[in-house]
């Protein structure tokens, strides 16, 4: 299904049939509550003047303020965006933050903008959004080729408009200017810990196990080095953008980063073997990590993944179609809104640090994630055990129902549509 949205519909019609949600909570979130579209104008190095065209999807806040990426992308698209804020949606109701779900994209391609041109792109999309977005009302972050130097552009400029600082408007920013400690590995580290349960439920020993990562992007990198340091567990595959390689003894996550730095790519390293990116998905190991492309596991190659766990650190790499495929087969997913959420998190305890003008130390932040992650793994297990469903299912029927709940709750919907249903 290569249309995120459908895919992201599908996935809650799914489990509104499993949930008997009655058709008024359904309809309300089957769509965002609200869509920003915004063309602005920027002055090129060559004093030309282009215009951009930028979207804020604001699904749903239900739970609380809206909370998502901004993502720069030569082919960013509206519907992309709405699959990432519904995602977002249910992905901190999962993982019970007081937050909604929203995102972001603006239609650019980085790699040819000059830092100049990059700093006037962030902050014209937000002088074009500044008055839909507030701590308490939307909060973005930095997503695919955003960063925290955009981030913090972004939070100036806001202030700028504002007349006062408002630092929890916009997070992962630099930590010198009010971002969290432990922001950079947070949805790699988030990851972790989800594989770790897993792997315990499993009785599989991460210490002896093998894990293939597809993507070396910062989850990819992140995840490579963090497996390895907390568990051990040795890597005999990774892939990028140009290609992907393998070895039997094992991967060195610094070696493998290095060699990127210096290259442009993992492809080359010395005591790896050259193999197809997407044979890589089909190799025997005992956790897969997709960190990189949705849509990657489909009908076409589910009947072939030959891992344990699959650990969906990329935004829908798995399609609706394969779900059951995998479960049937004994595959463990551990569903994206879940394995990833370490990032929303750790930006979550950004904006609580900085309304309460406080800094975490790194240790406070990784328990704080451990804490959250754990307990909404296993929330999701008991949920996957009562109803028998595979495990997307199961953490789309945690965090829809208490998204349900609390429109129901405000008095959006009728209470007295549940007897209807």
């Amino acid at each position: 299904m290569s249309n995120l949205f459908l895919a992201a519909q599908t996935q809650l019609d799914e489990v509104a049939a499993l949930l008997h949600l009655p058709p008024e909570i359904h309809s309300l979130l089957r769509e965002p509550m609200r869509e920003h579209v915004a063309r602005f104008p920027v002055r090129m190095d060559d004093d030309s003047t282009r215009v951009f065209t930028g979207f804020r999807v604001q699904y749903n806040h239900a739970l609380g303020p809206c909370k998502g990426g901004l993502r720069f992308h030569p082919e960013e698209t509206v519907d992309t965006v709405r699959a990432l804020a519904a995602w977002m949606t249910w992905k901190t109701a999962l993982v019970d933050l007081p937050l909604g779900g929203g995102k972001g994209g603006v239609i650019c391609n980085p790699k040819q903008l000059s830092e100049g041109e990059l700093e006037r792109v962030s902050r014209g999309f937000i002088r074009a959004i500044a008055k839909y977005i507030d701590d308490d009302v939307d909060v973005p972050a930095p997503d695919v080729y955003t960063n925290p130097q955009v981030m913090a552009w972004m939070m100036d400029e806001f202030a700028t408009i504002r007349g006062h600082h408002r630092p929890g408007v916009i997070t992962g920013k630099p930590v010198h200017l009010g971002g969290s400690l432990g922001r950079d590995d947070a949805t790699a580290r988030g990851g972790m810990y989800t594989i770790r349960e897993a792997a315990s439920n499993l009785g599989l020993d991460l210490s002896q196990a093998t894990a293939v990562i597809q993507g070396y992007g910062n989850a990819g990198a992140f995840a490579h080095k963090l497996i390895e340091q907390l568990f051990g567990t040795k890597v005999i595959a990774i892939s990028d953008s140009r290609g992907a390689i393998h070895s039997a003894d094992g991967i060195d996550a610094q070696a493998a980063q290095e060699h990127k730095d210096a290259t442009g790519s993992v492809v080359g390293l010395a005591g790896a073997t050259r193999v197809e990116p997407e044979d890589l998905l089909e190799l025997e190991t005992d956790v897969l990590i997709p960190a990189a492309l949705e849509n990657v596991i489909h009908s076409g190659n589910a009947e072939r993944i030959r891992a344990k766990i699959v650990a969906e650190l990329a935004n829908g790499p798995t399609t609706p179609e394969a779900d059951p495929i995998l479960h049937a087969r004994g595959v463990r997913v551990i569903p994206d809104f879940l394995c990833n959420a370490g990032g929303v998190t750790v930006s979550y305890f950004e904006q609580v640090q900085n309304l309460n003008l406080d800094r975490w130390k790194l240790e406070q932040v990784h328990w704080r994630l451990d804490e959250r992650m754990t307990e909404a793994f296993h929330t999701v297990e008991e949920k996957r055990q009562s109803l028998n469903v595979h495990p997307r299912l199961a953490a789309y029927a945690v965090a829809v129902e208490r998204v349900a709940r609390a429109c129901i709750d405000r008095g959006w919907i009728s209470r007295s549509s549940l007897a209807r249903k």
